[in-house]
């Protein structure tokens, strides 16, 4: 079996990546959504209960209760927080020695301090999924800097690799199974009607949160196409996961294969942020040492004259590969009713099977589908104990003995914890699991090291997608709309593309556009900053302070309108959007207007004391305040970019000046005392003798002499 040490360390990468523009991306807006004059000030999330330091920090675990022995108010310590977390990410990503597992505890650690008190901004899947993919890397990554020669193993593995290694990495491709099984069985357990349908996509490009201008061309395709496209998605996301544990090779990356098209195609057409990065990074699981060398020229993984019993499990194997196959294919057909219409070219599809047939079969495969887990990780176990028993020498077996022990238990447990939250999906799996493992998730369920997930559970805006529009007055007559830089607005303003920032502010106003005013309590607070013309959340709008229509002065009132809006039809000229006002949202209001002063009482966001005053002397205050004046001028998603570009400025020096793949290995010492073999003259005019062309000489095996 093939290693997995490279995947390892491309997984590794990827999540210093995702850390780098998840911080990044939170700390150009830190000021305006947890500052003191911001949305959601943070200070109002840490208050001593009296409670002992230690028993205060399990209960919210942050490193933010130490910001005041630093002399910084809980802002500035998200913004150190945040810094610090990005650069750290950075020398993850560009350096193999910071790898390790102490560095990714603090990353892990930072980011969950901060998601601490991030509130209803920081409320999303996808933060939950890097707290617990983050955490997998702490037990993926080495205790200390790997060697950069490794002889080779047996079975193509690696001998200098520890034989617990492959244990929590084995996590990271459970945990891209529960995502995306859960994600794909939510659309249908949900009952709505457009995933029932097949229609989802027809309103899911212009729905979305922020579309991409590729989301306009997307929603244009033919009806037919957009239902083939729900297909497809259904078969990728509950069909095909099961095959990420399956024993054939091929099965693995053809999985693999289907996960990343998903995921591209999503980025193409959706500002998804870091999440679709991720995801990405978590299917380096279903990789191996020989798919990331092939074609590389090393030597070590290049293939072997094989006996025939391995013919025939070779054959074997691919005959069950096209099994598999044929079944997926046979079962899409009938499951959805696909039929080939020569005449219009086009390919029609519907659901043939009803929700309780659908919840019958959730019902039956759930605990199978643990169960499965449980022999995948059964298997991996066994494989690390083989490992170990090929150690050599008492005290080096000593140690692997107790890394297996450790790593091997916090596997285990990792996996019974998980199983409570991924029970979600089918009620009455979940009421036979353990009752260990509730104990045991309900224990450490405020870490976030496993969560439940499903994505885009119900499609909305199936009438038009409904969008907030803020405005402000100076006379309460005449009212200008304030428009955000990224969320629709201006019906002539293209899609931005801002992936990988996620500008929170609008995707909130998004959640918000959904129901009443009353349901999103942050947006009172909005309304007040803009009557106060607070500078931070001005800048969550417009980075561009002068864009800001009320710059000069803030408006005297302020209210906000819903409105419909749709992708404009091909042909519209200089228009991407049509729009049609539905009904007021929230009142117009004023400083000291008696509704305004209600509703934030209501909802608890008066300042019953205002912040404390600490010393501007600080030095490590007024470095935060010089960082973020230097900083500010940049656009957030600009910015992301340009560390982007930068990493991969890095990374192209790295292989232009660091050692080619080409180059010899430097000869051991037992390689540079060994003598020569003596030659006799037909051996030598043997090796003189050119090779065949049709065969390279480095693939062949030499023959003993009879």
């Amino acid at each position: 079996m093939a290693g997995s040490r490279l995947p390892r360390q491309l997984f590794l990468q990827g999540v210093a990546a995702v850390f780098v523009f998840a911080f990044a991306s939170l700390y150009t807006q830190i000021p305006g959504l947890y500052g003191a004059e911001g949305i959601l000030p943070a200070r109002r999330t840490l208050r001593p209960q009296g409670k002992g330091r230690w028993q205060q920090l399990w209960e919210t675990p942050t490193l933010l209760w130490e910001a005041p022995q630093l002399g910084l108010d809980t802002s500035q310590g998200l913004e150190l927080l945040s810094l610090l977390g990005a650069l750290l990410a950075l020398g993850a990503l560009l350096l193999r020695r910071l790898r390790n597992l102490s560095v990714y505890l603090l990353l892990w650690a930072a980011y969950l301090s901060v998601c601490q008190v991030g509130q209803v901004f920081l409320y999303f899947q996808w933060d939950s999924l890097l707290l617990e993919t983050g955490f997998l890397a702490v037990l993926v990554a080495p205790l200390r800097e790997p060697p950069h020669h490794h002889k080779q193993g047996p079975q193509g593995g690696l001998a200098g690799a520890s034989p617990h290694e492959g244990l929590p990495f084995w996590l990271v491709r459970w945990l891209l199974f529960r995502l995306m099984f859960a994600s794909g069985v939510v659309k249908l357990t949900s009952r709505c009607p457009a995933w029932w349908g097949l229609t989802a996509l027809t309103y899911h490009y212009e729905t979305q949160c922020l579309p991409t201008p590729a989301s306009w061309f997307a929603h244009q395709l033919p009806i037919w196409l957009h239902k083939l496209s729900v297909v497809a998605t259904f078969l990728i996301e509950i069909a095909v996961p099961p095959l990420f544990f399956a024993p054939i090779r091929r099965l693995r990356l053809a999985a693999f294969y289907s996960q990343v098209l998903l995921q591209v195609l999503i980025i193409v057409t959706g500002n998804y942020n870091f999440f679709n990065l991720l995801t990405l990074v978590l299917t380096t699981a279903l990789l191996d040492d020989v798919y990331l060398t092939a074609g590389s020229g090393n030597s070590r993984y290049k293939k072997r004259p094989t006996s025939w019993p391995r013919a025939l499990l070779a054959t074997l194997s691919l005959l069950l590969e096209f099994t598999v196959y044929g079944l997926l294919a046979c079962g899409t057909v009938h499951y959805f009713g696909l039929e080939v219409d020569w005449e219009q070219y086009a390919v029609h599809s519907r659901t043939t099977f009803t929700f309780h047939q659908f919840s019958q079969w959730l019902k039956m495969v759930t605990l199978p589908t643990m169960w499965l887990g449980v022999a995948s990780l059964t298997w991996e176990l066994l494989t690390a104990l083989w490992r170990w028993t090929q150690v050599r020498g008492w005290l080096r077996k000593f140690c692997t003995a107790v890394q297996l022990f450790i790593f091997g238990t916090a596997t285990v447990a990792l996996f019974v914890i998980s199983l409570v939250p991924y029970s979600y999906i089918e009620p009455s799996s979940h009421g036979h699991l353990w009752t260990g493992a509730h104990r045991l998730f309900g224990a450490v369920e405020h870490l976030q090291l496993a969560n439940s997930y499903g994505l885009f559970r119900r499609m909305t805006g199936l009438g038009g997608r409904p969008e907030v529009v803020l405005e402000g007055s100076y006379d309460g007559h005449h009212w200008t709309e304030i428009e955000f830089m990224y969320k629709p607005g201006n019906v002539s303003r293209p899609p931005p593309v801002v992936v990988p920032h996620q500008p929170r502010l609008d995707w909130q106003m998004w959640f918000a556009a959904l129901g009443p005013h009353s349901h999103s309590p942050w947006f009172t607070s909005l309304v007040l900053r803009l009557l106060q013309g607070k500078d931070p959340v001005i800048r969550l709008i417009q980075n561009d302070v002068a864009r800001y229509p009320f710059h000069k002065q803030p408006p005297t009132y302020v209210r906000a309108q819903r409105y419909k809006y749709w992708f404009s039809h091909p042909g519209e000229q200089s228009l991407w959007w049509r729009r049609q006002w539905v009904e007021e949202f929230f009142p117009p209001v004023s400083l000291g207007d008696p509704t305004l002063d209600m509703l934030l009482r209501q909802f608890g966001l008066q300042d019953k004391s205002p912040p404390r005053a600490r010393s501007s002397s600080n030095a490590l205050a007024q470095a935060l305040r010089w960082i973020r004046k230097q900083l500010s001028p940049l656009e957030a998603s600009t910015l992301l970019w340009g560390l982007l570009a930068a990493v991969g400025a890095i990374r192209v020096m790295q292989a232009l000046l660091g050692p080619h793949s080409s180059r010899s290995s430097p000869l051991t010492k037992e390689e540079k005392h060994r003598p020569a073999p003596k030659k006799d003259s037909g051996t030598a005019s043997k090796q003189a003798a050119p090779a065949p062309d049709n065969c390279s000489s480095s693939s062949q095996t030499p023959r003993r002499k009879t």
